[in-house]
């Protein structure tokens, strides 16, 4: 026997850590086209506004700069997860890659969002005359491309992000293009927070136009900031979660653990839970039981749950003690 070759089909127990949700590629593809719509207008504004001597259209140009960065950074990190994904490296794909681009986006709107309460204290304290005219056609050309962007990034997700309900939590989803793809999600909510910027700027310069109101512009970026600031902090707490494997999340433990105890004899006595994807979780779980079944029938009472794209479940006998009292 010491001397045969045994050889097992391993193809029923092996699968790729690539925890993509269905339309990925539709995202990443609307991520690029929007990076380089925004690299397009960036350059038109920063040529008109060199040659027509516009430090406003200048202004804005470097401003579409930032945002291509920060978009081409989405895009880049998508591009990198799906890579890793079918790399042994990798212990649970690239998804985190996501996560980080997630985690600097986020970090890039508080950034912008203080930046605006710092413009508008130092315009309060010390008005400045504004061209309000020239001002209101760079924040439509702004608000144009931002609303171009939004489009192009809703529409590439409006077929994946269908009305999904959880069962683990008794809810539906749907709170925005990509929700459940947080990378996508944040470069979402920074197109749409621009484009906020851009719709306020133009109510505060209409108002300083025709009605002289100068303290409006500032005080409305107040406003614009803290809700930038909201939408950034949102979006960076959902992504360092994820990147240190927390979780608010117990509904998802509790749902696994009444599974696996059905049967009033099985008791989990170790079980650990964490996102590795879009939707998608991983678990590790050891059950103990007078008569245990096989894992393969613990697997059974985890099928349903569609979020559980990854298992690993070990099964032990009860260890009865000097009562024979069993694991109760």
């Amino acid at each position: 026997m010491s001397g045969r070759t045994h050889r097992h089909d391993l193809s029923p127990f092996t699968h790729e850590h690539h925890f993509a949700s269905a339309g990925a590629g539709a995202r990443s593809a609307a991520l690029w086209q929007v990076t380089w719509v925004t690299l397009v207008a960036m350059a038109l504004e920063l040529g008109v506004g060199y040659w027509s001597g516009s430090l406003a259209l200048t202004a804005d140009g470097w401003h579409m700069g930032t945002h291509a960065v920060a978009l081409g950074g989405a895009a880049l990190a998508m591009h990198l997860s799906r890579r890793a994904g079918h790399s042994q490296r990798f212990a649970f794909g690239g998804w985190k890659i996501e996560m980080l681009a997630a985690y600097s986006s986020a970090l890039l709107m508080v950034g912008v969002s203080l930046s605006l309460v710092w413009q508008a204290v130092q315009v309060l304290r010390d008005p400045q005359p504004v061209a309000y005219a020239q001002a209101m056609g760079v924040a439509a050309i702004g608000l144009g491309v931002n609303l171009l962007c939004a489009w192009l990034l809703a529409r590439s997700a409006a077929p994946s992000e269908p009305q999904e309900h959880d069962h683990a939590h008794g809810h539906t989803h749907g709170h925005g293009p990509g929700h459940g793809d947080h990378n996508f999600h944040a470069a979402w909510l920074h197109v749409l927070a621009d484009a906020l910027t851009s719709v306020l700027a133009l109510l505060a310069l209409a108002g300083g136009l025709w009605f002289g109101w100068g303290w409006l512009d500032p005080a409305v970026a107040l406003v614009g900031a803290a809700v930038i600031a909201r939408w950034g902090w949102g979006v960076g707490a959902e992504a360092a979660r994820a990147l240190v494997d927390a979780s608010r999340d117990t509904q998802r433990l509790a749902e696994v653990r009444r599974r696996l105890e059905s049967d009033g004899d099985a008791k989990v006595a170790d079980l650990h839970v964490w996102q590795v994807g879009p939707k998608a979780f991983a678990a590790a779980v050891s059950v103990v039981a007078d008569a245990p079944l096989s894992p393969q029938a613990y697997r059974q009472r985890l099928l349903e749950l569609h979020w559980l794209r990854h298992l690993t479940l070990e099964v032990h006998r009860c260890k009865r003690g000097i009562d024979e009292a069993g694991c109760d």
